[in-house]
């Protein structure tokens, strides 16, 4: 987030673009609800009617995999009435022509040709934005989580710097991370192309500083991202994985293939807290503690480093996740100095992740710091480019062009699948599936269709349907609902017998390689 969470209760107004957050983050949700009550304006644009819609001043209930052309429609009004920040577009960004000539081939009729938003409704909106700022803009994962989900992005940071809206209070481009602690590992460099603190592997430098660091010589090419990562393991490119805390056996679109290419590898390690759908292809399982049986560090959406600590002693065999990682390393002739949480932190991140350098144990036992934090006595930085000063220097609009889902509804599958996560349950329900009462309280998983569809096809609401895509078949219960519109059957991939997994499909964005969860083509039959 360029933001914090603390602007919520004060924003006046929202632009709240693919996110559930009343479900998928509840806290942050009650934050905005807040404001609303407290005056402030939203607009909701999601394809369901969420229960946030309830607190909306509009909500545009646009198709699947439409967003750009919603965006690129508002900022063409934005453009042609003059009700752009000129002044800020002038002094804090560049690429404004290039902007202008993409957006000029959405007018509202178009863009309510692809989204389904009426023009009428477009104008009015881009209106409403322009007469309330600074506004605040938040996503998740149904931006993202689609083939062109990094233009997604891009052209939600294009609306608001073209509002100027970024490098402010209650302002900025704000993504909701999709799972806890996300933040905290891309920033420790669990990514294939940066080392912690986003320095690139491909900048000598950088490669020097970790070569001396570590002791070790380092490649400077990118590494694979995960889809390149099963695909080899099904040809035969890759070996062996090593799987840290994830269930990729639900988790992963078409679970028919990611399964079939764990069944070829040749050795898996799998490194987690309880036995998995996963763990059944490992040929090793490292037990590791839990999250409330060590010490550490979470970092959460808003960049803020929070500390973690040991509440009970880890059952059985179970060893911190540093101590298993360490004793790996010294297997394989390196002896890693730090022996605890606190020890890799101090000695180690901060030392070498210069946005991270004032950040230190001893001075994150409170709330925390928001990184960067570039010395010790800097007190962290709430809010990213102040005053329009990017930190890259000027701010770049990258115009995008709409692209539909790569699979569409048609004959044969003439519905859209959607998916997502609800309240009580986490991800697979590795642990939540675990509590009795949130079985309790939702111990199934529904296909959720609308009452057009449902009166269509004869489905009544609590009976048994078949859902099929071009990967696979699973059998639910209907859950007919006014918060799905026409065309579109919405699920979770909470439960295993009917994971959403089974049917979505297994294409990426190409740049960030994300899986396109949020749309594929199925069709649904009574049972």
């Amino acid at each position: 987030m360029t933001n914090s969470f603390a602007d919520f209760d004060k924003a006046k107004m929202f632009f709240i673009i693919g996110s559930n957050m009343t479900e998928a983050h509840p806290v942050a949700a009650t934050f905005v609800k807040n404001a609303v009550n407290n005056g402030a304006k939203m607009i909701l644009v999601d394809p369901r009617r969420t229960a946030l819609a309830e607190f909306a001043t509009m909500h545009l209930p646009l198709k699947v995999g439409s967003d750009i052309a919603l965006l690129n429609g508002l900022m063409h009004v934005l453009i042609k009435e003059d009700l752009y920040d000129k002044e800020y577009v002038k002094s804090c960004t560049v690429g404004f022509e290039e902007l202008k000539a993409a957006v000029e081939n959405y007018p509202p009729e178009r863009a309510e040709e692809i989204s389904g938003i009426p023009a009428e409704t477009i104008v009015e909106v881009a209106r409403l934005m322009a007469a309330n700022k600074p506004a605040m803009l938040m996503y998740t994962l149904g931006i993202t989580e689609h083939t062109c989900g990094v233009n997604n992005v891009m052209s939600c940071a294009n609306f608001q710097m073209l509002l100027g809206n970024v490098g402010f209070e209650c302002g900025g481009v704000n993504p909701l991370r999709g799972q806890n602690n996300v933040q905290g590992a891309c920033d420790m460099g669990a990514l294939p192309n940066v080392y912690p603190g986003y320095q690139k592997v491909t900048d000598p430098d950088a490669k020097a500083k970790f070569e001396k660091a570590w002791g070790v010589e380092l490649d400077d090419k990118l590494g694979m991202m995960m889809p390149a990562m099963f695909d080899g393991l099904g040809d035969g490119k890759v070996k062996g994985m090593y799987i840290f805390g994830e269930n990729v056996a639900n988790t992963e679109p078409d679970i028919t293939h990611v399964e079939h290419c764990m069944e070829h590898a040749e050795f898996i390690v799998c490194n987690d807290i309880f036995h998995t759908e996963t763990t059944r292809f490992a040929d090793v399982v490292l037990p590791a503690t839990a999250w409330s049986e060590d010490d550490g560090t979470f970092t959460n959406s808003e960049r803020r480093v929070n500390r973690v600590r040991k509440a009970v002693e880890a059952p059985g065999d179970a060893k911190p996740n540093w101590w298993i990682f360490k004793e790996i390393a010294k297997r394989m002739g390196q002896e890693w100095e730090s022996n605890s949480g606190q020890e890799i932190w101090d000695n180690e991140v901060s030392m070498l992740a210069p946005s991270m350098t004032g950040i230190k144990f001893s001075r994150i036992e409170g709330d925390g710091l928001q990184w960067p934090v570039p010395d010790l006595d800097h007190l962290g930085t709430p809010f990213l480019h102040k005053d329009g000063c990017f930190t890259c220097g000027l701010g770049n609009f990258k115009p995008a062009e709409w692209t539909p889902p790569a699979e569409v509804p048609d004959e044969e599958y003439p519905l859209v699948l959607s998916t997502g996560r609800r309240l009580y349950h986490y991800h697979t329900r590795t642990q939540t599936g675990r509590s009795g009462g949130l079985n309790e309280l939702l111990g199934e998983e529904t296909a959720d269709i609308s009452l057009a569809d449902a009166k269509k096809l004869g489905i009544a609401n609590g009976e048994r349907v078949r859902l099929s895509s071009r990967r696979g078949s699973i059998e639910l219960t209907a859950k007919v609902t006014p918060e799905v519109q026409e065309g579109m059957v919405w699920m979770a991939f909470h439960f295993r017998e009917a994971c959403a997994n089974w049917l979505t499909n297994g294409v990426y964005d190409p740049v960030s390689q994300t899986a396109e969860y949020k749309a594929c083509a199925v069709k649904l039959e009574k049972l």
